[in-house]
């Protein structure tokens, strides 16, 4: 849990009373968590649904583990289930042994996905394809721009695109080039010494970084073409086109989907650091530059990742 006036820094380990479901809740006992850097810049990280502060807050919204009681009226999810997906943004987070999740929030995880797995997936690759598909409405042909290629994000966007036969530009830091051409980017772009402008006209700008880089990508958008966010636009506007900045949901169908593309090795996770929670405090640093998505094994498993 983390106190917020402290800030990152006050992230410790302490003891809380097991959550009990709710309605339609379900009890999960947590095996490996993922975690997002920005949480603690989140007002619903400190705050609930009536905007109460609830500090100090239990971090992490993705999930994988194993349903272990269900709330009342709760359907759909059995005791014993693996389970994989996203808790509620207002409530306390699944860096625990036990989390109380909505029951509508969770995918069955396959018994071949390894938990770690499972739990790299659900903000990533639910954020890649509800900005690809449902707000970027991407079809075969058109050009893609990926912000943050190399990222846990970025990642998972250059895979989908290109399974959807669009043409990849992704962007990074020099170093990161390999990376993401390994990942199926048609190009790359070094945004610390190539033209951004030298890409030309695209259809569909995803963008993770936001600032004088959205600003920039904004103007390489085709008529019709669309700029799609998660970091608020700030009044950045396609001349022709659409702009959109979305909060991901979870879609247990979407994550069904990406973790069938998972087993039959269309999509590649994009793991990069895994500690234990009892090393989490160090692990969550956030002056660390992040190769990937963290993931923290609650319960450690067999190695697992690809």
């Amino acid at each position: 849990m983390t106190e917020r006036s402290e800030g990152t820094a006050g992230i410790r380990l302490a003891e809380r009373p097991q959550p009990a479901p709710a309605i339609n809740d379900v009890l999960v006992e947590v095996h490996a968590s993922g975690y997002v850097p920005t949480e603690v810049d989140w007002p619903s990280t400190w705050t609930d649904r009536a905007g109460r502060g609830r500090a100090p807050s239990i971090l992490g919204h993705e999930l994988a583990g194993v349903v272990t009681a269900l709330g009342y009226g709760t359907t759909g999810l059995t005791i014993g289930q693996r389970v994989f997906g996203i808790s509620d943004w207002h409530r306390d987070g699944t860096l625990a042994e036990y989390v109380a999740v909505e029951s509508r929030n969770l995918a069955p995880l396959p018994g071949d996905v390894d938990f770690s797995v499972g739990a790299s997936l659900p903000i990533s690759g639910l954020t890649a394809w509800q900005g690809l598909f449902d707000h970027g409405r991407l079809t075969s042909g058109q050009t893609v721009l990926a912000h943050g290629a190399a990222g846990a994000v970025g990642a998972m966007v250059v895979q989908l695109a290109r399974e959807a036969g669009a043409y990849v530009v992704g962007t990074g830091r020099s170093a990161d080039r390999q990376k993401v051409l390994d990942f199926g980017a048609n190009e790359f772009v070094d945004l610390d010494g190539d033209a951004l402008e030298d890409v030309g006209g695209v259809d569909l700008v995803f963008d993770v970084i936001g600032g004088r880089i959205q600003e920039r990508s904004a103007s390489l958008i085709r008529p019709g073409g669309t700029l799609v966010t998660v970091t608020g636009l700030a009044g950045v506007r396609p001349e022709d086109g659409r702009s959109i900045d979305f909060v991901v949901e979870s879609v247990p169908t979407q994550l069904e989907q990406i973790v069938q593309r998972v087993r039959d090795g269309r999509l590649r996770t994009n793991i990069g650091d895994v500690a234990s929670l009892d090393d989490a405090a160090a692990a969550l640093d956030p002056k660390e530059r992040r190769k990937g998505k963290t993931i923290i094994e609650i319960r450690p498993s067999r190695a697992h990742r690809s």
